[in-house]
């Protein structure tokens, strides 16, 4: 599971580095502010990467909950 993890991150690293190199001057208006699209696509996937890593540590909790009764 770790190299899957490793890549997962890898992937949102590489997606948010060509958001942030091809989403130039592109912004939308929330409420009365101005965002730009950029900080949008990081914020949405900084989201996935945070869920990817909760999803992570409770597979490890769960695995070594696992390994412990199966030793008792």
């Amino acid at each position: 599971m770790n190299t899957r993890l490793i890549w997962a991150m890898l992937a949102f690293a590489i997606l948010a580095a060509l958001a942030g190199y091809t989403l130039g001057d592109a912004s939308f208006i929330v409420g009365q502010r101005r965002v730009e699209m950029r900080v949008a696509v990081w914020i949405l996937l900084g989201g996935f990467a945070l869920k990817t890593l909760i999803a992570w540590g409770r597979y490890r909790a769960e695995a070594s909950d696992d390994s412990e009764k199966h030793s008792d």
